[in-house]
């Protein structure tokens, strides 16, 4: 059976793709496949890697990407998990399904290391809760 393809899409991919991508891929790697990417390059940021370890997830082999090499294959689905990337996103061949998720980027965050990881696990958390409810209907 061929795996449902899932692209997700945020400005850096740097935090809220790659925890959407690490998750889908622990919650039902078996059904789909997941990538991500930014439509900028940086890189994967700590504090992701940090609270996704938390839920037993390891990002730290994950690297930042930038859709334009990726929009020329198969999805299924291409969800934006950022305002910005939802406006940026470019036209994407086929019939892929477009979903928009906003998610506040945790990134910007400002504060004590403990006050940004609040931030961190807040939004992972909203990630996780926003990926079990579409499966649910899956």
């Amino acid at each position: 059976m061929e795996k449902t393809r899932v692209l997700f899409l945020c400005t850096h991919n740097s935090a809220r793709s790659q925890m959407a991508e690490g998750f889908l891929r622990a919650m039902a790697g078996d059904r789909f496949e997941a990538q991500s990417a930014g439509t900028e390059k940086t890189s994967v940021n700590p504090l992701a890697i940090r609270v996704m370890a938390e839920r037993g997830i390891d990002l730290r082999g994950h690297a930042s990407k930038v859709y334009d090499g990726l929009m020329q294959e198969h999805w299924d689905y291409l969800v934006t998990v950022c305002d910005d990337a939802n406006e940026r996103c470019p036209f994407v061949p086929g019939s892929v399904k477009r979903l928009h998720w906003s998610f506040e980027d945790p990134s910007r965050a400002r504060g004590t290391e403990e006050e940004r990881l609040h931030v961190f696990r807040r939004v992972r958390d909203q990630i996780e809760q926003r990926l079990a409810e579409w499966l649910r209907n899956r």
